[in-house]
């Protein structure tokens, strides 16, 4: 019988506490606070004078707008500034030959590099000299690009001394 007389002492317990929580929340038992209508807030409203008075000064801007007067004070304080034509970027002769030159070095090593897969572990130790004439090929291009600036001054030279 003693487990009886424990479960009335928790009832009473929670009975307790349960008075004691609605006391703190000032709620009674029936309703929770989760329970309880929220109000929705509330938008200011403008007054129909106010609505007038911004829609005035509206129509007011587009037309002077329209008339081609200046908008605002601000407006007024910077000074226009003229319409500059916006240049293109352009690479020198010498800037495109080396990222040609570049370019061609990396699809070199491409086609090198599937050449190398297709070919047999064997066969890639007697294939060793090709390499060497890519490293040729890039002496050469690279000696193009150094000649590339001079070749553009003789060519505006001579095409200056046939005007």
């Amino acid at each position: 019988m003693p487990h009886n007389s424990i479960i009335a002492a928790i009832d009473s317990e929670i009975e307790r506490l349960q008075e004691v929580r609605a006391l703190l929340s000032n709620i009674d038992g029936a309703k929770t606070k989760a329970t309880a209508p929220t109000k929705a807030p509330t938008r200011r409203r403008l007054s129909a004078a106010a609505r007038k008075k911004i829609a005035d000064a509206q129509r007011k801007r587009w037309a002077e707008q329209k008339a081609g007067k200046t908008i605002s004070a601000k407006a007024a304080k910077k000074p226009a500034r003229p319409a500059r034509k916006a240049q293109k970027r352009r690479l020198s002769a010498a800037a495109r030959m080396r990222i040609a030159a570049a370019q061609q070095k990396r699809w070199a090593a491409i086609r090198a590099a599937k050449k190398a897969a297709k070919i047999s572990p064997a066969k890639k130790a007697a294939r060793k000299a090709p390499a060497k004439k890519v490293a040729a090929t890039k002496k050469v291009l690279t000696a193009k690009v150094k000649e590339a600036p001079a070749t553009k001054a003789a060519a505006t030279e001579t095409a200056t001394s046939k005007e």
